[in-house]
């Protein structure tokens, strides 16, 4: 009996271990933080359903755009209290791994961006920029940034 209850805690305790995300992305560590106010500078922005900015240039001289620029979404979803959900992407696309070659919205798909140079269309809406493989040859996520909102204010730091 003792046996098991060993077996049981070693398995629980892998399963919870390799839940951990280990990942390294192809996309270089580059200097990522940026705020923009909702209500003013972006107010169709707030409270919608997957809509998609692009910052490939500074708006302050403070901010920093990461590799290849920001790529902010509004989620597909809400939370609990019917607010968006927003996340955060580096723009290059993780294949190419070239700061000038980016993903970009479609317009024919809601939460999705694309790929200029391979093609590879990715899923941003939900917040795991992962790869659609039929559309391109890409099996990496996007790289993604973490996004905190106060007040009216959503600021994007690094993960």
């Amino acid at each position: 009996m003792k046996f098991f209850r060993i077996i049981i805690i070693v398995l629980l305790h892998v399963a919870f271990v390799s839940c951990e995300r280990n990942y390294v992305s192809s996309i270089p560590n580059y200097p990522v933080g940026m705020r923009i106010n909702l209500t003013t500078d972006y107010p169709n922005f707030k409270n919608s359903t997957g809509q998609i900015l692009t910052f490939t240039e500074r708006k302050l001289d403070i901010d920093r755009l990461g590799f290849g620029g920001i790529l902010l979404c509004t989620g597909l979803m809400t939370d609990d209290y019917g607010n968006s959900l927003y996340y955060a992407y580096d723009m290059a696309c993780p294949y190419e791994a070239d700061l000038k070659v980016r993903v970009y919205p479609m317009e024919e798909g809601l939460g999705r961006v694309k790929c200029e140079k391979c093609g590879t269309e990715y899923n941003v809406g939900y917040g795991f920029g992962d790869p659609d493989t039929e559309t391109g040859p890409s099996t990496e996520i996007l790289k993604r940034y973490r996004v905190t909102i106060s007040g009216d204010y959503l600021t994007v730091l690094p993960k």
